[in-house]
């Protein structure tokens, strides 16, 4: 099988891994669901000041230890039994592909990770589907990647975001 990643620039995985630190407070707990490159970025930067963990397909991931968690979002709560409900503070998302079946699936597992707060990143076609199955709002901040993609790309939140998320 072949796994593609679509990495974010430095610049807006330096702002989404800032965000998520924001929200989560000191010694807080986050969760990356399919979002290996703010991952890398929080481990870098703020090891010190919360947990990290990589929710990822891609097993070369596995690398990071105990801090990768296997994940399949066609299975989306098919979580190691160390992965307790509601325990993180903030949920990182960037489902792998732009379908409502996916997106619902992955809303699932965010859902079940999430103490409340969540910071989506998803194709713009899927504003309406993402603030149904997660209450999110769109935010000005547009997230980039280092290739440029042929769809449109956006971030969501639930809760007042330092990424100007309207209302």
């Amino acid at each position: 099988m072949q796994l593609s990643q679509f990495w974010y620039s430095q610049e807006t995985a330096l702002r989404l891994a800032q965000e998520a630190v924001d929200a989560a407070g000191e010694g807080g707990r986050i969760a990356c669901v399919s979002a290996p490159s703010v991952y890398q970025k929080l481990r870098a930067l703020h090891r010190e000041h919360v947990s990290v963990y990589i929710f990822e397909f891609d097993k070369r991931f596995a690398m990071y230890g105990e801090e990768f968690i296997f994940y399949d979002y066609n299975h989306p709560l098919d979580l190691p039994e160390k992965v307790t409900a509601h325990s993180f503070d903030i949920v990182v998302a960037d489902p792998p592909y732009l379908s409502e079946e996916c997106l619902r699936k992955t809303s699932k597992t965010i859902k079940y990770l999430t103490r409340g707060k969540i910071l989506l990143c998803t194709g713009a076609t899927m504003e309406e589907q993402a603030a149904q199955l997660l209450g999110v709002r769109v935010c000005r901040f547009i997230p980039e990647h280092t290739r440029n993609l042929a769809n449109e790309f956006r971030c969501y939140a639930n809760y007042d975001s330092g990424l100007d998320c309207g209302t």
